[in-house]
Formats: structure tokens, sequence, C-alpha cells
């Protein structure tokens, strides 16, 4: 953003990025909770095999897979939701910084006369 730009310009820049931000945060939420439902899911089938509802080498496997696969992705997002939750904070930090740069007038709220 430069110094020769109108504040009103660069304000409507950081809504976009803040909407772009919003957007890659609530991507990052929803498969969060998918590695989260992933590893539910392979914890039950582990157990299932453990306790002998199944004994399929492929579910044993599957269900290790799903564990790992999910534990990986949920880090990696959490991490990814950290940055993007800091940068919208910055973001909001400067849009109100250049809020606060815009000379406001003083608009006279007084009845117009007629003349």
């Amino acid at each position: 953003m430069s110094a020769e730009d109108e504040p009103g310009d660069d304000i409507a820049l950081l809504e976009a990025r803040l909407e772009d931000l919003a957007e890659a945060a609530e991507r990052c939420r929803k498969i969060i909770l998918g590695s989260q439902a992933a590893i539910a899911a392979g914890a039950v089938l582990l157990l299932c095999v453990i306790f002998g509802l199944f004994a399929s080498t492929e579910v044993f496997f599957g269900s290790i897979a799903a564990v790992l696969g999910g534990i990986v992705s949920l880090g990696s997002n959490v991490s990814t939701l950290r940055q993007t939750t800091d940068a919208i904070s910055a973001a909001e930090a400067l849009r109100s910084e250049l809020i606060g740069r815009i000379e406001l007038r003083v608009v006279d709220d007084s009845p117009l006369k007629l003349v």
C-alpha cells in the first residue's frame, strides 16, 4: 500500500484481503473437523480389530492410516489456522489505523432553511 493512494482505496483492499483470509480460516476449520472425524473413526476401527470384531489385516492397516493421516492433517491445519487468524488480526489493526487517518468533517445537523 502506497502513501499516494487514498485511505479508502487501501481500506477496500484490506477488506478484500480480510474476506479471503476469513474463507481460508473457514476451510481450515472444516478440514480440522474432518481430521478429527478420521482420527475417531480410525480409533474405533482399531479397537474393533483389537477386540476381534474384524479379523481383517486391511481394516487394521486402514484404521492406522486413518488415525495417522488425521493427526498429520489436524496438526497442519491447526498451524495454518493460527497463522491465518494472526494475519486477520494484523489486517484488522491496519484497517483501524487507516480509518483513524481519515479526516472526518462535521456535518451540520440543523434543519434546512428554504428561502
